[in-house]
């Protein structure tokens, strides 16, 4: 298998990593967690006149129709610079309506960045299985009403459209009965909760008091959200583990340039063999967690879903052990200095941690790999 990504993605990235190094530093970053809305328009701008909004939307609504490997590699330069924009939770919901071939209208505006997406589909009480819905939509009158909570909305209060997953049939845990909705975020009814996450990211908890919207708003076929739901969240954990790979290839660097240059016994404290070696594992374990995502994201768009979830939970079982790792690690080398807020390496590890936790943990994707097929009849 090729791992080389082709000239143009290169330049992407460069591209990507210039304005990252230019324009949003690390002083910078920490300007923006701190305004009141956690976000920054120029560097959502920037981000547009770069051409990611677009990169991903079919080329009939003004896009570039990139793979998931194109986005692989957007992803990662976002991660090496700790980018906190809504970029990802817009991503996700740009792969939804292009899945479902519906609201072209929309991904129009995503494409030039006018809109911001993000998809509500957690809920409290459910962890990690986003089928387990007690949202409920209603029929009435070529109308839906909507009526329950969602938890942890990835820049949620940040969006103009929300993509919604509620339950139209069945019981609370069924996987049949599961309908998605795309919702304007100012549709009367939604409150929004927002929050700062601890990486400096922002969340919300999204309500829905009786919110009525037309039948349009209808995503893919009725009751057969699942499908949609099961394929899409894939391709986000694809994009959370690129954005991880990037962040632990830039607290390794950084960690190995601090042995360098920190001194003790009147050596560079990376002269001492024990450093030495643990410099090494991480190095080994980044390697690992490179292969494991640049082959999610080639299968995430297999048609054998059999093949996806199980290529896809184990790169996100091996990002969270490298990840885990990787942070500890670079901590600890940092000796007192990785505990402050004043490098960039505790942020790293921020960030780090919270993407283990992220559309299933490391213990829930090693559960669902097990439990593939493939893997009981190699077993």
């Amino acid at each position: 298998m090729d791992f080389d990504i082709n000239p143009e993605q290169q330049q992407l990235a460069d591209a990507i990593r210039r304005w990252s190094e230019k324009d949003y530093g690390f002083e910078q970053r920490k300007h923006i967690i701190d305004s009141d809305i956690g976000v920054s328009d120029a560097a959502w701008q920037a981000m547009t006149e770069l051409g990611l909004m677009a990169l991903a939307v079919p080329e009939d609504q003004g896009g570039f129709n990139g793979s998931a490997v194109d986005m692989m590699v957007v992803m990662q330069e976002l991660g090496r610079g700790l980018v906190i924009e809504p970029f990802l939770a817009h991503a996700i919901g740009v792969e939804f309506l292009k899945r479902a071939a519906s609201h072209a209208a929309w991904l129009e505006q995503a494409a030039t960045g006018e809109k911001k997406i993000a998809c509500a589909l957690g809920e409290k009480h459910a962890r990690y299985d986003l089928f387990d819905i007690t949202t409920q939509a209603h029929t009435e009158n070529n109308t839906y009403r909507l009526q329950g909570e969602k938890s942890v909305v990835l820049h949620g209060a940040q969006a103009d459209y929300i993509i919604v997953s509620a339950r139209t049939a069945g019981s609370e845990r069924d996987k049949s009965g599961i309908s998605l909705f795309a919702i304007a975020a100012d549709t009367k009814g939604i409150t929004r909760k927002d929050y700062r996450t601890n990486d400096g990211m922002r969340a919300a908890t999204i309500s829905f008091d009786n919110v009525i919207v037309p039948a349009d708003a209808l995503l893919g076929e009725l009751h057969q959200g699942w499908h949609l739901i099961d394929q899409v969240s894939d391709y986000g954990v694809v994009l959370l583990c690129a954005e991880a790979l990037g962040a632990m290839e830039n607290l390794t660097q950084a960690t190995l340039e601090y042995l360098k240059t920190r001194q003790q016994f009147g050596v560079p404290i990376g002269k001492f063999q024990a450093l030495q070696h643990r410099m090494a594992e991480m190095l080994m374990q980044l390697e690992q967690a490179r292969s494991l995502v640049m082959l999610a994201a080639v299968k995430v768009a297999s048609t054998d879903p059999e093949e996806r979830r199980r290529t896809v939970s184990a790169a996100k079982a091996r990002i969270g052990i490298a990840a885990k790792f990787i942070g500890q690690q670079a901590v600890q080398m940092h000796g007192g200095m990785g505990v402050t807020n004043e490098l960039p390496a505790p942020h790293y590890f921020k960030r780090l941690s919270m993407i283990e936790l992220s559309f299933g943990d490391t213990d829930h994707h090693l559960a669902r790999f097990i439990a593939q097929p493939g893997f009981k009849q190699a077993a």
